[in-house]
């Protein structure tokens, strides 16, 4: 039996990107995938400026740019029309206007600037990056079919999978696979301290562990259609430059039309509402685009999938030895680009977690506060941002009618505000209330926070430059990090060695671009969020050290 520290079940981006997390950390990792190569369906390609920096630290940031389909500083960002796309009402989102929490509105408070290209590039730079790295056992080609756990770890029995066995976007079928196919003979057993369900929305690992869902079920089913139409690309200049398209109807309910450029030329793909009963052989599909683009375009299908849209959060995400992350804990439509980049901010969180478990220096607090402090920030996001922005736009829509009121209409579609607009400055995810950081009484893990450059307990760090000409980002380390400014860190310094914690000092003034931090003291995590910030040193620094760690003593 093969034996590791963790071994991660489902190898999708959020799989392999939390295989990378733990492999520079050189934790012993297996990573179970059925695909042996990424699917071709253009899905999660909005990446926001805090996924950018994952890659950053992930040591492939520009072998991630370099993947991008569209041209380099294309626009990212996008058109609201309200009956079709050649219709008079609509409004650009582009450029500074980009969705919550991404693009030039909030680029000042991250040291990346967002990206868009297809999930399946994304997949294929990460693939890249874990050949670099030796403590990872890639097992492409192969299926969990059962996972349990003991008191010292858990086990995994797995078996070849169906060779380039196809699943669609939806996280309701994404795991349907013929297992007639696989070999009882060449089944295997792995062992690991740790197991991560990274297995999409009808995880194995969650199901495993008992662990139910609550939400949402909009009782809509959605198609989505990939296609090639250079009529549609030339329709669309009528617009600025843009990445995505969305169209409003009344009769839709708040649902979408929804196209999105896989390139500039003729490449897209398109998500909208569909009868229950429709399959790829009884619907019009073609008539559907056209009713969307409001001409009589043609275009040509490379594939036709559906989903059911929903929204679902797991009641938790870990439970002894078993974890999941991604689609395993949530379950949303691909509306405003949070998926893939909240399953990758799972992984960064969770993964340094575990690795500081499976290294002695991080407790049972630190790998519980990882459920504490991201569930609340999908439900949260599902609440507000996705379900709401749904009853937002049905409530907008039966109000305003150009048919009942072209006036009133036309004076609430100038101020209408999207379901994107408005809200880049307003999304800010943040871990106050975890008990693993030192946030203020009564605080709670949130989405609603305000950016800002002082240094917060719970709240990303903002990038500024040093004295050196280097910005801070360059510097820190991939354990804890104490920036000391103008302040002693020696007590910090000795405390973390007492504990055996890995901690980087950083040494400078408290000027120039550091003086926002308003703190002369700025402890960092992994993760690069603030776990403490004060201008006074620590009454008890052990005590802090142990608290950041999830260490009782």
């Amino acid at each position: 039996m093969d034996t590791y520290d963790v071994a991660i079940i489902g190898g999708g981006p959020v799989g392999v990107g939390l295989a990378v997390e733990l492999g520079q950390r050189g934790v012993r990792t297996a990573l179970v995938e059925r695909q042996t190569q990424p699917v071709r369906i253009p899905k999660g390609q909005n990446l926001t400026n805090r996924t950018l920096e994952h890659f950053y630290f992930w040591r492939c940031v520009d072998e991630l740019r370099a993947a991008r389909i569209m041209p380099a500083g294309y626009p990212i960002g996008g058109t609201t029309a309200y009956g079709n796309l050649m219709s008079p009402y609509w409004h650009s989102l582009a450029g500074g206007n980009a969705p919550a929490g991404r693009g030039p509105a909030v680029q000042d408070y991250f040291y990346q600037r967002n990206e868009r290209l297809p999930q399946y590039c994304t997949e294929a730079v990460l693939r890249a990056r874990l050949t670099q790295l030796p403590s990872v056992n890639t097992l492409f080609g192969w299926t969990a079919e059962h996972v349990e756990q003991d008191a010292a770890g858990a086990n995994a029995v797995i078996a070849p999978s169906e060779e380039g066995a196809f699943y669609s976007w939806s996280s309701d079928t994404d795991q349907q696979l013929s297992r007639e196919a696989r070999s009882s003979e060449r089944r295997q057993t792995i062992r690991a301290s740790y197991i991560v369900g990274c297995d999409g929305g009808r995880s194995l690992v969650r199901e495993s562990m008992g662990i139910d869902r609550g939400g949402r079920n909009f009782d809509q089913r959605m198609v989505l259609a990939v296609l090639r139409s250079r009529e549609l690309h030339d329709a669309l200049k009528r617009f600025p430059e843009g990445t995505t398209y969305r169209v409003l109807k009344p009769e839709l309910q708040g649902f979408w039309q929804f196209f999105g450029r896989i390139d500039v030329g003729e490449g897209f793909f398109f998500h909208a509402p569909v009868p229950k009963d429709t399959r790829p052989d009884n619907y019009d599909f073609l008539a559907l685009i056209r009713d969307a683009a409001g001409f009589d375009v043609h275009a040509e299908f490379d594939h036709v999938g559906f989903w059911d849209l929903r929204v679902m959060t797991a009641s938790q995400y870990s439970k002894g030895r078993m974890f999941i992350a991604g689609d395993a804990c949530h379950q949303h439509p691909p509306y405003g680009g949070f998926g893939l980049n909240t399953g990758l901010e799972d992984a960064v969180n969770l993964g340094w977690k575990l690795a500081a478990a499976v290294q002695g220096w991080g407790g049972q607090k630190l790998l519980e506060s990882y459920g504490e402090e991201r569930r609340p920030i999908f439900a949260e996001t599902a609440d507000v941002m996705i379900a709401g922005g749904i009853d937002r736009d049905r409530e907008w829509l039966e109000r305003y009618s150009p048919e009942k009121n072209r006036e009133e209409f036309e004076r609430a579609w100038a101020g209408y505000p999207g379901r994107g607009a408005g809200m880049g400055t307003s999304y800010e995810p943040h871990y106050e209330g975890s008990a693993v950081v030192t946030g203020p009484p009564g605080a709670a893990c949130s989405i609603h926070g305000a950016y800002s450059s002082a240094a917060q307990a719970g709240h990303h760090l903002t990038p500024k430059l040093l004295t050196s000409g280097r910005n801070v980002f360059e510097e820190l380390g991939d354990g804890f990090t104490l920036l000391a400014l103008d302040a002693d860190p020696r007590p910090i310094e000795q405390a973390a060695k007492a504990a055996n914690i890995p901690l980087k000092v950083i040494r400078d003034t408290c000027t120039g671009d550091r003086e926002a931090y308003a703190a002369g003291f700025v402890l960092v995590r992994p993760d690069q969020y603030v776990a403490w910030a004060a201008n006074e040193s620590p009454a008890d620094p052990l005590g802090l050290m142990c608290q950041v760690t999830g260490r009782t003593s």
